[in-house]
């Protein structure tokens, strides 16, 4: 299924990814004009496109639907969508499908079932430059809007205490226990919900890639549950959106550290003062 999202927009393809994952697409693959769904074509019948909608103002959608013939997936992906990536110089993010020739300090799997959460998006990979820079040993940590749950999977093997991953999304949830299964990872518990999970909960670093309207609506709950001179690691938005992060964070008590930004899309550390 092609999808074409008119005018381009990063954050409607992701808006819509999840919730045709939520209808039984389980592959994406970002296009120019917008994205590409896959879906089993004996599911496809049971699908209404009707009621795939983009809640973004000003955005309309076009469908083009194609029937493929079977072929060895795994090797599509490996040689044309999901390459390894390098985050610095120890991390290396690969498929289960893929041999690479260096040894890393730190590998993390993930089952490329969905574009988004491989590392490879601009904001993903920002956000996991942040953990990589910083000593993450003995801290309980925060993954709101966890995906594919690398970033919490890094933090663990980075030697973090315990790390709670959050997602509203039932499809990203369960791809994300597939993650720590592939990785071995047994320290992170994954919840399935949105901010309104956070209660009393402390938490020493709090990651949170997701968008810049769930980041300003969400961010006083991020910051309730971030322990004094406790960081938070943002992502999702584009640099023209830092000001307003920046604004709404002060009245949390949050002071901006520093910031990255690849292709417009910025990832931003807040440190909690108050």
């Amino acid at each position: 299924m092609v999808v074409d999202v008119c005018p381009v927009n990063e954050i409607a393809n992701e808006l819509l990814m999840a919730q045709m994952g939520e209808m039984g697409f389980d592959s994406f693959t970002d296009t120019n004009k917008g994205f590409e769904a896959y879906i089993p074509s004996k599911d496809f019948g049971a699908i209404n496109l009707d009621d795939v909608y983009c809640p973004l103002d000003g955005i309309q959608l076009s469908f083009k639907s194609e029937i493929i013939a079977d072929q060895n997936w795994n090797k599509v992906w490996e040689e044309h969508y999901f390459k390894p990536i390098v985050i610095g110089n120890d991390c290396v993010v690969r498929s289960p499908f893929h041999q690479v020739d260096e040894n890393y300090k730190y590998e993390i799997i993930i089952n490329p079932k969905m574009a988004f959460g491989t590392g490879h998006h601009e904001t993903t990979s920002l956000i996991m430059q942040y953990v990589m820079a910083t000593d993450v040993k003995g801290l309980n940590i925060l993954d709101m809007g966890c995906g594919t749950a690398i970033l919490g999977m890094l933090c663990s093997k980075k030697g973090a205490n315990s790390i709670t991953g959050i997602d509203i999304e039932e499809w990203a949830y369960n791809n994300a226990h597939e993650s720590l299964d592939l990785n071995g990872v047994t320290n992170m518990e994954l919840l399935l919900g949105g901010a309104d999970l956070l209660t009393n909960q402390q938490f020493d670093l709090v990651l949170a890639n997701i968008n810049r309207n769930i980041l300003l609506d969400d961010m006083h709950a991020y910051a309730k549950v971030l322990k004094k001179n406790g960081q938070i690691f943002f992502s999702g938005f584009y640099l023209e959106d830092l000001p307003k992060m920046t604004e709404e964070a002060k009245k949390h008590g949050l002071t901006l550290i520093s910031q990255k930004t690849e292709n417009k899309w910025t990832a931003a550390a807040y440190s909690k003062t108050e």
